[in-house]
Parts: structure tokens; sequence; C-alpha cells
């Protein structure tokens, strides 16, 4: 491969062909880069006879990708993001070490922050940038290298790297506990008590309907008090104002302060809770993989 010009198809032709394949039209691309459409035509019909093969059927005025159109715009998008990634790396002057984590706020708040620490104990050489979010990692338009959200959120073009297990169990104060001195609720009472919900739009949290329907509990119109912010809820919950839904990774710490109790042993177990994604097509850095190494070996169970 040390002679890979020769085996490189005209390189003024990807560009046109990449937003043709995207777009699958060639007179979007023809907008989208202020070329002629018959340019655009022109430096297709030049890659496909340099390569032998047709990479669009064309009919009347719609454009299709071919089966080796396909396989041949996803091989020229994975060369060009990795271009694009390290070109930005390289502007910004970005440390090689420095790895980008993005999470979602309650895991960013509760789960990672505490646990950053034991990373660099670890690779003591890796510098955590956590951007943490309420979005979807589809909403993201900076650029990170590994991020961490819950499976049912969209993902769009990233690429799933594995899962982590969760479980969701009831959680509340000791002292709103107590306030049922006189006779603890049962599992069965929830459904009529005032509880705290986390409304996320769209849904993809697990909520108190489904939670108890896992125990063949059947629930009318929710009650209680709504918080559309995990950490306000449970700050809420750590106050004393009701039971909320607890997602052990996000709970444990309050747990073990004794901020937060756990009045009944049920629990939801969810085996592919969370989803580890890259940034689309990009390679990972030595540090990312490290750290995918460290959220593997400490988080699996």
């Amino acid at each position: 491969m040390d002679n890979f010009k020769r085996l490189l198809p005209p390189l003024s032709s990807l560009v046109p062909f990449e937003a043709a394949a995207r777009l699958e039209s060639f007179s979007k691309a023809s907008e989208e880069l202020h070329l002629t459409q018959a340019a655009i035509s022109k430096q297709i019909r030049s890659l496909e006879e340099f390569l032998g093969v047709a990479l669009f059927i064309r009919r009347n005025r719609a454009v299709f990708l071919t089966a080796a159109g396909v396989e041949f715009r996803d091989a020229v998008r994975t060369a060009f993001l990795g271009i694009a990634s390290r070109a930005e790396d390289l502007k910004k002057g970005r440390d090689n070490s420095e790895v980008i984590l993005v999470a979602q706020l309650c895991e960013a708040f509760y789960w990672l922050i505490p646990n950053i620490p034991l990373l660099h104990k670890k690779y003591p050489d890796i510098e955590v940038r956590l951007n943490a979010s309420t979005q979807p990692i589809t909403e993201t338009a900076e650029k990170f290298d590994i991020a961490i959200q819950t499976s049912g959120r969209a993902f769009g073009d990233h690429t799933a790297l594995f899962t982590l297990s969760d479980e969701v169990f009831p959680v509340c104060s000791p002292r709103y506990l107590a306030s049922f001195a006189t006779q603890p609720p049962s599992l069965e009472d929830l459904a009529d008590l005032p509880l705290l919900h986390h409304v996320a739009v769209p849904q993809d949290w697990s909520t108190w309907s489904d939670w108890l329907s896992e125990f063949r509990i059947k629930t009318g119109e929710p009650k209680g008090k709504f918080f559309d912010s995990y950490p306000v809820m449970m700050q809420a919950c750590v106050e004393g104002f009701g039971f909320a839904l607890g997602w052990r990774r996000t709970s444990e710490k309050m747990l073990v302060s004794g901020e937060l109790v756990r009045p009944f042993s049920e629990s939801v177990h969810l085996p592919e809770a969370l989803s580890v994604y890259k940034w689309r097509d990009t390679n990972l850095s030595p540090p990312a993989r490290q750290l995918l190494d460290w959220l593997k070996s400490s988080f699996s169970d």
C-alpha cells in the first residue's frame, strides 16, 4: 500500500459523491456544494468509470444508490469523518490525554463524579472532561469521545458499544418513612399515595405505573408532585416530600449515607438500562479506550 495514490479514485469526485449519496439527489448536492448539476453528474460518472461499477440508478429525475454505492458511501463517509475529527482536534490543540465524556445529568452528578477519582487512580494520565446534559445525544453539537444515556433515548448515527445494567426501586427519606409510624405502607398502598414523578419528553424513563405493573399492581391517574429534573426530584425525596423511584447507580451514595432508605425489598432489574456510545464511526484514542475498559470492569454488574 506504499503506492496507495494509484489506487485512489479522483479525489475531486469524492465530495460530490458523498453529498449526492447522502442527499440522494444530484440537484440537492449541486445546491449544497454550489456547483452545477452537470458538474456533479460529470464527477460521479468519472468516479463510476474509475471503479468500474454503477453507484447510482438513474430514473427520470430521481437517483438511487446501488448496493455498491451504499458500500462505497459508507467507506467514504467513515474516511471523511476520521479526517474531520482529527482536523478538529488539531485546530483546537486538544490534549491527547483528554477524553470528553457526555452523560445524563443524573448519572453525571450522582454516579460518575463520585467515581472519577477511582478512574484517575487507575489511569492517572487520563484527563476526563465530563459534560452533563438533559438532552439525548442526538442533540449534542460538540463532539464527544464517549457518551452514556438511558438505552431508550434517541442516539442517531452514533455507534453503540455496550450496555450497563441497573435496577429501580422505591426510596424515601427516613423522616418521611417515620411519618407512617402507626402503619408502614405496603407495596400495594403506593398506588394510592401521592408519589414523586420524573417526567421526560419523550418518556424514556421508568414510571411509577411501569414499576408497579411489574408486581401486578394497577394504578389510576398518577398523583403527587411532578419534576422535569431527576436531581431536583431526588432532592425533594431527601427533604421528605414522598416516595421516588431510585435507580441503584444514582441513589446508591444517598442510601449509604442514610439520606435515603429503601422501604421495600422489591426492585426491577434492567439488564440494558444504560447504553454507552462513541461519536459516530470515529476511531477511539488510547485514553478513550482506557475509559471504556474502566466502565466495563467497574460497572458491568
